[in-house]
């Protein structure tokens, strides 16, 4: 039984590595109280005290493993040092997506926010500073290794979004495994990666004035007539595309970086080398 109201595992990311759907999945485990939003208390909220995070594990029934999740913990700077201080003994997953894809797709989430408004040959780029994390937050080999200077290899599990495409089942029970459950794999959310970038959406003017509405609303989603009245409304995005010669540069500027972590993590990353269609 936890007795410090803190969790016993931790999703650190990456952003845009399907790190969703494994929250999902663990959210409909049994055993285990993960809290619905990302709680960014060791990136972003760290300020604001031991007490504030615990509220995030308040609605946590007696005996359940907490958990949480927040994708950007993976590459800031400070979260590694931070969490080690916190909670040495704490279980850490990472799920890494193919850096170039991984990029593209967080550029689509921006795009779709308003908060980036050109192509992505102005964005994707190692200069960039107006977004950095497009970039910068592939770098995984990088990042690890700073994970590794404050935790021992056995307490990191990484996982790669092939294996949640290939295997979902078995990424799910080698989750468990490592978190010392019970294999609980939910046919309810099943077998499927979300991908936010091929769903329908309000227009960008009409979801910018309901905003400040959202957390209202929010009981309303799946109510026959809401979800009826969002669908009349609701358009799919359309990107600009991510151009073969910006991906081959990509591939190119990342080629390093994933061959260290190849044996940084004694994994086969010979597709993320190779440039090829544009993915979602």
């Amino acid at each position: 039984m936890n007795s410090t109201g803190l969790p016993q595992f931790i999703i650190i990311g990456a952003v845009k590595g399907a790190t969703t759907w494994l929250h999902h999945q663990l959210q409909h485990h049994p055993r285990v109280y993960l809290p619905a939003p990302e709680p960014h208390f060791f990136s972003q909220h760290h300020e604001q005290g031991l007490d504030f995070y615990r509220g995030f594990f308040s609605g946590a029934a007696p005996g359940k493993m907490l958990g949480e999740k927040s994708a950007d913990y993976l590459a800031h700077p400070l979260a590694a040092k931070r969490i080690a201080e916190t909670l040495p003994d704490v279980r850490l997953v990472v799920q890494l997506r193919n850096p170039v894809d991984r990029a593209y797709s967080d550029y689509k989430m921006l795009f779709r926010r308003g908060t980036v408004t050109r192509g992505p040959e102005a964005y994707l780029h190692p200069n960039n500073r107006e977004q950095p994390r497009f970039i910068e937050d592939g770098l995984y080999a990088a990042h690890l290794k700073r994970w590794l200077k404050f935790f021992p290899r056995e307490q990191l599990l990484v996982l790669l979004f092939e294996d949640v495409k290939r295997d979902p089942i078995g990424t799910v029970s080698r989750v468990c495994d490592h978190l010392g459950l019970p294999v609980h794999y939910s046919e309810e959310i099943g077998d499927t990666p979300r991908n936010d970038s091929s769903e329908q959406f309000l227009p960008l003017r009409v979801r910018t004035a309901l905003a400040p509405l959202k957390e209202a609303v929010r009981p309303l989603r799946g109510n026959a007539m809401f979800e009826g009245m969002r669908r009349v409304l609701a358009r799919e995005i359309r990107y600009p595309p991510l151009s073969p010669s910006l991906r081959s540069r990509l591939t190119d500027f990342y080629a390093d970086d994933v061959a260290e972590l190849e044996n940084l993590i004694g994994r086969d990353l010979s597709t993320w080398r190779a440039p090829r269609r544009q993915a979602a």
